[in-house]
């Protein structure tokens, strides 16, 4: 059950850096694209790592259905980032 908390662990670490990316686009970018990133992660990280939290406390082997809805929200979180970045890419260039 260690492994599982660590992979709660790993996971949430990496998402809340990606909301960090997200915080940062936000200030150059703003639009539907970003705050959904933004959202998804958050929902992810609650959802993916929650779930792992609670099998590996709780050993009730139910949370582990919910893992893979907080894997889902990842997956639409970092769609939406790329999207974003892309139709950043693709505006004129703005001064900082």
């Amino acid at each position: 059950m260690l492994a599982v908390f660590e992979t709660g662990v790993r996971y949430q670490m990496y998402h809340a850096c990606a909301i960090l990316i997200v915080a940062l686009a936000a200030a150059r970018l703003d639009g539907w694209l970003i705050r959904s990133a933004g959202w998804f992660f958050v929902v992810g990280i609650v959802l993916f790592s929650g779930s792992l939290y609670a099998l590996a406390l709780s050993r009730i082997t139910l949370f582990g259905a919910v893992t893979p809805i907080g894997g889902l929200a990842f997956l639409a979180g970092w769609a939406c980032l790329i999207a974003a970045g892309l139709v950043l890419a693709a505006s004129p260039i703005r001064p900082l």
